[in-house]
């Protein structure tokens, strides 16, 4: 199966999530993941950071509006949509104000619209800590479906799973580029967002990070940890709406290695401790 997306270089760009009070979700992100505040209108306001962005939408709360995946160039764009296209996928128009036009976004089997297009430039002068958007992992009724959404029709490549002692599966790791993963799906009672996640770099990242947290008086709600899958060390917060989010550092590069099968156990989700077990 041709890997479209992975050849395509996709990355995680952005994510748009709703709220009933988009101004207090997005005066959060400002503050705590040191972004600079902008008010579109009243149902809109958009935080942007050195390689990170968030939009916040009226809406309900914890619902994900649309995630932006940018691809590396126009061609690789282009096979992603003729793959889309080619599996039958609904193509829908983009919403993202941060790809230039071209872009489209299709919706996986729970109803999430996921946008792919090319990136418009950043503008100068954003400053702050390191931590690019890197991943966004979803909450589902059914993983399956979801790795063969991903995988088989968009050619997303696995890099590994978590499976229950029966087969089931518990949690999926795809990649669009050479990152453990770009979007992971978590088996639970709910359909939406598990957590999304910032790429600190190293750990010396993540201690500035938990420093700036503590600072501002935000509590750390997991971690520090390792993960199993993907080997990368974590710290998780949530927002004012419930949402979580990771800041993760030395997530494995994959080249060319088979995937891999993990039990679903404590230490497969934090090597050094406790764990937050979904399902």
């Amino acid at each position: 199966m041709t890997l479209t997306a992975v050849h395509a270089g996709a990355h995680l760009h952005h994510v748009a999530f709703e709220s009933a009070d988009p101004e207090r979700l997005a005066r959060f992100y400002a503050e705590a993941m040191d972004m600079r505040l902008e008010r579109i209108d009243a149902d809109e306001w958009r935080c942007e950071g050195p390689a990170r962005r968030f939009i916040a939408r009226r809406g309900a709360a914890r619902q994900l509006a649309f995630a932006g995946l940018a691809c590396r160039e126009a061609d690789g764009l282009a096979a992603l949509r003729a793959r889309a296209e080619d599996e039958g996928l609904a193509i829908e128009p983009s919403p993202s104000p941060y790809f230039r036009d071209g872009a489209f976004g299709v919706r996986d089997p729970d109803g999430n619209l996921v946008c792919f297009g090319l990136a418009r430039p950043q503008g100068d002068g954003l400053t702050g800590l390191q931590a690019p958007t890197q991943h966004l992992t979803f909450a589902s009724l059914d993983v399956e479906a979801f790795q063969a959404f991903y995988c088989d029709r968009l050619g997303f490549a696995l890099s590994d799973r978590v499976l229950h002692p029966d087969g089931e599966m518990a949690t999926c790791f795809v990649r669009s580029n050479h990152e453990h993963h770009t979007i992971a799906c978590f088996k639970s009672d709910r359909q939406g967002v598990d957590h999304h996640s910032y790429e600190a770099g190293t750990w010396n990242g993540i201690r500035d990070w938990c420093d700036r947290f503590g600072g501002l008086g935000i509590e750390l709600m997991w971690g520090p940890g390792r993960h199993g899958p993907g080997n990368n060390l974590f710290a998780f917060i949530a927002d004012p709406d419930g949402n979580w989010i990771e800041i993760s550092a030395e997530l494995e590069v994959i080249h060319d290695r088979p995937s891999k099968d993990w039990p679903q156990e404590p230490r497969t989700l934090n090597l050094w401790g406790r764990a937050i077990m979904r399902s």
